[in-house]
């Protein structure tokens, strides 16, 4: 195996553990120390610190001392996979790899995809979060506003994008009839509206979705 491959082959060792892939994205953002990474990622700082000496013994990462003395860890090299290309008179072409290499950069891109998606699963569970916390302050202020909870469900339920009698039933458990009422009365009230058989909230951005 070449000096290049077997670089190859250690980076695909350090960026196998997805811990050590959340602390490269993490410090990608902005230089931390050792606590400052257990506490965000969930992770013991003994753990912590085995991972950073790994990152570091390939320089992927670096770190300098504060007024403190603490080690704020850096991206010394950041982690991209270049594939060279050669200008040829049809146009650029990839040069010839061999069957290690491209099976190295296949499983590197395969992280970078993997990579992707954790991120976007990060992202959604965060989302779902701050929707949880907002539907609390919906409740709240609809409370406040003299909002009984029967009109706030069905609200709450054209606001998750149920737009009919029998859509807006089925995810509020609540009996037809007693939608239909309630329904009418949230367009009495300004908060609706219908188009046919079709409800939804009222205002610019519910009434013209994206």
């Amino acid at each position: 195996m070449s000096d290049e491959q077997a670089e190859l082959s250690l980076l695909l060792d350090i960026l196998g553990n997805r811990n050590r892939r959340r602390i490269i994205e993490l410090i990608r953002d902005k230089p931390c120390f050792v606590t400052e990474i257990s506490e965000r990622l969930t992770i013991s700082p003994k753990a912590v610190i085995d991972h950073l000496q790994m990152l570091e013994e390939a320089s992927i990462l670096a770190f300098r001392h504060d007024e403190k003395r603490r080690k704020y860890y850096y991206l010394a090299h950041d982690i991209n996979i270049q594939v060279h290309l050669d200008k040829q008179q049809q146009g650029l072409i990839p040069l010839v790899l061999n069957d290690d290499q491209k099976f190295i950069i296949s499983l590197l891109k395969l992280w970078q995809m993997i990579s992707s998606r954790q991120e976007l699963t990060l992202r959604l569970e965060e989302l779902e979060r701050e929707i949880d916390q907002q539907i609390s302050e919906v409740l709240r202020q609809g409370r406040l506003a003299g909002n009984g909870d029967t009109g706030l469900m069905v609200a709450v339920a054209l606001a998750h994008g149920a737009r009919t009698v029998e859509e807006i039933s089925h995810l509020t458990d609540l009996d037809t009839p007693l939608v239909e009422d309630v329904i009418e009365s949230l367009v009495e009230q300004g908060i609706a509206c219908r188009t046919g058989s079709s409800y939804r909230l009222r205002g610019n951005y519910a009434e013209h979705p994206l």
